[in-house]
């Protein structure tokens, strides 16, 4: 029952996410349309079949049966209803056929417009409303890196310090992630560590998204963290042995330890009981503890984040915000223009990077169950960059075809063909089913094997 609940509410939460954006996408149209005067037969949310609906003054405003996409119907237009038969009568005043090409191409780009402004708008309300947490890059000193992480993979070695990304030196980290979407896409990411006193550069291969699929542990602000206790759990392991707040580990059966992740690591994997060694006020205390045998821990917790990293809570005003909400669209487009960029050159796998709805109904549930509705709105932001750039492709019943054709008819006069409109629409329409059916049968896949 519990299963089916949670099921529930990530096919709930997902659909609300897609309704939104589809809703803004096809409202950039029907504005657009209606402020050149051009006749709006249907707005429709998903494809045909129409299910339900009302019709106000020319507008059929409806939902339809394929709910992934929507449209709007402009009278005088070759869309995704495949209707021709105005084509037979003299062009109306009303029509999109009979508007200048350049209104014709704002109609267009309307959608993709309309989905770019909504991420700004969910960026910029989110700080206004939120702020931000930053770390100063200075304050994260050197690295803990597991033998099993992606980083170590790489050749980052536990004591790196991370000095450069892509020759550009990072002035902040944003809370929780160190390593931006616009950095880590690029076709060639470097780094340079500082280590023993030395700069090393650390040449990820081009196959890196592919790697970071398989294995997202990579570089955090939290493997800087020292193996200093800020809290001993009374009655527990550590509090029996005469661990003290303020303690650091710095050795576990004579193996130095310098950070929690790598202490918590020793813990967790040892056997019986563990001897230990602690700094405190410049003495070391030698110490036995034995984990609790249910839960592989000894009852202390780490120094906190914000206070050791120096976090800084960071507040913007109206205008601020706006621009901050910019910057980080901005940012996330480039990202995911390069990550696209990377998947049509071969350099990643299609089949790895490319998700369709039950892979962003996971992640759209896994990004509200971590941050709430922040968490919710923030990846709807990413998902409406994304959906901008996919339909500004020059695909067929695509935005981005539609405006391959009005490019054509600007340089050469003249309007395709209907039949050749026709033909390509019905190209357009076939590769666009195929593709979500491969995305599909590629996210059951990705979930059955785990």
């Amino acid at each position: 029952m519990e299963s089916l609940f949670s099921l529930l509410q990530t096919i709930a939460i997902f659909a609300a996410a897609i309704f939104i954006l589809v809703l803004v996408h096809e409202l950039g149209h029907f504005l657009a349309a209606k402020f050149f005067k051009m006749r709006v037969e249907r707005f429709s949310i998903g494809f045909p079949p129409r299910l339900f609906g009302i019709k106000r003054g020319d507008t059929d405003y409806c939902i339809s049966a394929t709910p992934l996409g929507g449209y709007v119907k402009i009278s005088g237009m070759v869309d995704e209803s495949m209707d021709s038969e105005f084509e037979s009568s003299e062009p109306q005043p009303w029509e999109y056929r009979s508007k200048p090409v350049w209104q014709r191409v704002i109609v267009i780009s309307a959608g993709v417009i309309f989905n770019m402004i909504l991420a700004v708008v969910i960026y910029a309300t989110m700080f206004f409303s939120y702020g931000a947490q930053h770390v100063p890059a200075e304050n994260v000193g050197k690295l803990y890196i597991p033998e099993h992480s992606l980083a170590y993979e790489l050749g980052f070695q536990t004591g790196d310090r991370l000095v450069t990304v892509n020759g550009n030196v990072p002035e902040r980290y944003r809370f929780g992630s160190m390593i931006s979407i616009q950095e880590i896409t690029r076709s060639q990411v470097v780094f340079e560590v500082e280590r023993d006193g030395e700069i090393l550069p650390i040449i990820a291969p081009a196959d890196l998204l592919d790697m970071l699929n398989r294995n997202p542990e990579f570089l955090d602000i939290q493997n800087a963290l020292p193996s200093k206790m800020s809290q001993v759990v009374s009655g527990s392991p550590a509090y029996e042995a005469g661990l003290q707040s303020g303690d650091q580990i710095i050795a576990i059966n004579g193996e130095p330890i310098s950070f929690w992740l790598q202490m918590a690591s020793r813990i967790r994997a040892a056997e019986g009981t563990l001897d230990i060694q602690v700094l405190r006020d410049g003495d070391i205390i030698e110490a036995q503890v034995t984990p609790n045998p249910d839960t592989r821990t000894i009852g202390i917790a780490p120094v906190d984040l914000v206070d050791y990293f120096g976090v800084e809570y960071v507040r913007f005003g109206f205008f601020t915000s706006i621009v901050e909400g910019t910057r980080t669209t901005k940012e996330n487009t480039v990202g995911i223009v390069q990550g696209l960029g990377r998947l049509v050159t071969g350099s990643i796998s299609v089949r790895e990077n490319l998700g369709g709805p039950v892979a962003i109904a996971t992640v759209t549930r896994e990004a509200t169950d971590r941050g709430g509705w922040v968490g919710f709105w923030m990846f709807t932001a990413m998902l409406s960059i994304t959906l901008a750039i996919m339909n500004i492709l020059p695909i067929p019943v695509l935005d981005g075809g539609h405006l391959v054709f009005l490019i054509y008819e600007g340089i050469t006069r003249r309007e395709p063909s209907l039949k050749v409109r026709m033909a390509l629409q019905q190209v357009g329409m076939v590769l666009l089913i195929g593709l979500m059916i491969f995305v599909t049968f590629n996210d059951i896949l990705r979930v059955i094997g785990g």
